[in-house]
């Protein structure tokens, strides 16, 4: 047990993956709230009635379109993508997060995950709010404002999103499909969640769909130069070319200096070639100038 507890703090403290943090966090906030929930109404309230700190739990963390109440709840755009309704709703969403955040930080590195997953959360968060309160069909029905929703699925859609965008032939393996693009896993998501917008969780949908645009022009605007993951809470700001980041170290050759930081021609280069064939396409002086690139970034 001391050993398994010892190698949770490692992955989630020293590993560098921001991954495993934001695991953590909605692990912790998941449990936090739930285990005293199960024994309140073991004990005190019984099955028959709800438990009073999930019902505080759902008017002060999760997130309802009423502007009114916003205007009260002001943090709940951003706590909601902290909060989970069960165990399989956390479980899908933390392994989305893993799977796709893993190949994420292969890439970019671990310092815009986090800030990524926020803004993914947040470009939900106003989708949601601005759909339920000027598309007629939710305007039109005040209840719909009262309604609240929670998870992390806008954050992870970002999160996926992105790095579809970033290498989309990327393939990994899924059960009973086999080997699949990353960019058919993410159209398929984002055309589901489309077509379930008139189904029961539409708010849900509706932030699903803002993260994975926040996700997308995410990179594109990286691609362009405009770092949004530099610094939370500036929306722009000027940086050189995206800098691709490979925990593979690939092949040095002799007498060549590891520590020289490529040009950025060759870096935008590659990234198209990675983008176009995939990063098992690069050959290993292509792979040893992207692991050149993150030690100099």
């Amino acid at each position: 047990m001391n050993t398994t507890w010892q190698d949770i703090r490692y992955k989630v403290l020293h590993s560098g993956s921001k991954v495993n943090v934001l695991i953590a966090i909605n692990v912790c906030v998941f449990l936090l709230i739930n285990i005293p929930a199960i024994l309140e109404q073991l004990f005190i309230t019984g099955f028959s009635q709800p438990s009073i700190i999930k019902s505080y739990s759902v008017e002060y963390l999760d997130m309802v379109a009423s502007l009114p109440k916003l205007l009260t709840r002001f943090w709940t755009p951003l706590t909601y993508m902290f909060m989970h309704e069960g165990v399989f709703h956390i479980l899908f969403n933390m392994l989305w997060l893993y799977w796709l955040g893993q190949i994420f930080e292969e890439y970019l590195g671990n310092k815009k995950t986090i800030g990524l997953y926020i803004a993914g959360g947040l470009a939900g968060a106003a989708a949601y709010i601005a759909a339920f309160n000027f598309i007629p069909a939710f305007a039109h029905t005040p209840e719909f404002l009262q309604i609240p929703i929670l998870g992390a699925s806008a954050s992870v859609m970002a999160i996926v999103v992105a790095t579809a965008t970033l290498v989309p032939n990327y393939t990994i393996f899924l059960m009973f499909l086999g080997p699949v693009k990353l960019k058919w896993i993410a159209i398929f998501y984002v055309v589901l969640d489309f077509l379930s917008i008139a189904g029961p969780n539409a708010g849900g949908e509706i932030a699903h769909l803002g993260g994975a645009l926040l996700g997308f022009i995410y990179i594109k605007q990286l691609q362009r130069g405009n770092n949004w993951g530099e610094s939370f809470g500036k929306v722009f700001k000027a940086s050189p070319k995206i800098k691709v980041v490979s925990n593979n170290a690939g092949y040095q050759k002799p007498g060549r200096n590891i520590n020289t930081a490529p040009h950025q021609e060759e870096i935008d280069r590659i990234l198209d070639k990675i983008s176009q064939t995939g990063y098992d396409s690069l050959n290993k002086s292509e792979k040893e100038t992207l692991f050149r690139a993150s030690n100099n970034d």
